[in-house]
């Protein structure tokens, strides 16, 4: 359903005040042919309204020839900005981006924070942005996780339907995502509210078992029967199951890479305003499936990539898969209880 051009323009004003955009400053947007084109104008129009000089940077299509999936996180790592020096230039002379495209894992997003200009991802469908507009009490409720994560050995998680994994922490900083960028050199997704780590390498042992209902991205659906992931020293080795496990199985060999079987980010999702549902009432192509990687109480794991904290794998195959009703231990301590957050 659509909204109107007053409602996105008063919550890109939100969004900036919280990223504390001041008069003057520079901010770039970063677009491609599949930006949407109203929070492309209202984000303009709205961060002139504050004051900022605004520059559009729009960059041609990329991956196309090579990814199976229209989802974007679906072959990561190079983008329209690999190799522009042009573009990039420009982009870290900002004091704000925002990424209306999508540069999540590439070594350019990482050179532009290096020069403490802040990155703001925004490419869910307006009425998306507006169910999930970040608040200061997102902030809070992601930083007192992160407090709880930050201090713990290890991650255990468990469920009914058979998951239980051990992974060690302590190697890797922890990401915050509560939807706006206030400090320089920061990234952010708007919309989300989750926190996460990476497992220390080739250290998690165990099982994760997909239930009916738990979803893997990029292909954007609910699994319909299980998937048995068998993890040994930081890898899947195994892929067992119906349909679903074949499917997950034959997606993950077509990079002919075997990092993309690596243990990537853990974490568990906050926000309460984010819908498992949501994503059976979207057509999957106009989503990337952010209620899914944030609705509260979930255990969000990926495979794939951690070189955007360091890490030494830099596989093009990121796989996102938030799941339901697991339990989230931090050193015994329990932070998610069959699918619900612990108060605290």
């Amino acid at each position: 359903m659509a909204v109107t051009d007053l409602e996105m323009i008063d919550a890109w004003k939100q969004v900036l005040q919280l990223s504390k955009l001041q008069p003057g400053q520079a901010l770039s947007i970063l677009t491609d042919p599949d930006t949407n084109l109203q929070t492309l104008k209202t984000a303009i129009i709205a961060a002139q309204s504050l004051g900022a000089s605004v520059t559009r940077i729009d960059l041609p299509p990329h991956n196309g020839a090579v990814s199976l999936s229209p989802d974007k996180t679906a072959f990561v790592g190079e983008t329209a900005l690999t190799g522009n020096k042009a573009a990039l230039a420009a982009l870290k002379s900002s004091d704000i981006v925002l990424d209306l495209m999508l540069l999540l894992f590439s070594p350019e997003q990482g050179e532009i924070l290096k020069e403490g200009a802040k990155i703001l991802l925004a490419v869910e469908p307006p009425e998306v942005l507006l169910r999930m507009l970040p608040t200061v009490a997102d902030r809070e409720a992601v930083v007192a996780a992160a407090r709880l994560l930050e201090r713990a050995k290890t991650m255990r998680v468990t469920s009914g339907a058979g998951t239980d994994i051990e992974l060690p922490l302590g190697d890797y900083p922890i990401l915050q995502e509560y939807g706006f960028v206030d400090e320089p050199g920061r990234w952010d997704h708007w919309p989300s509210g989750f926190v996460a780590t990476w497992p220390k390498d080739d250290k998690s042992q165990g099982r994760i078992v997909l239930d009916r209902g738990d979803i893997w991205t990029p292909r954007l659906d609910f699994v319909s029967s299980p998937i048995e992931l068998t993890v040994k020293d930081g890898y899947v080795t195994r892929i067992d199951g119906g349909l679903d496990a074949e499917l997950l199985r034959e997606y993950i060999a077509t990079f002919s890479d075997p990092d993309a079987y690596a243990i990537s980010h853990v974490g568990w999702g906050l926000q309460k305003r984010a819908q498992w549902t949501a994503l059976a009432m979207y057509n999957r192509q106009s989503t990337m499936g952010m209620d899914a990687r944030s609705f509260a109480g979930n255990f969000l794991f990926s495979l794939g990539p951690n070189n955007e904290v360091g890490g030494r794998n830099n596989s093009h195959c990121h796989i996102d898969i938030p799941m339901r009703k697991c339990t989230v231990a931090l050193d015994g301590v329990e932070v998610v209880k069959a699918g619900n957050l612990v108060d605290r």
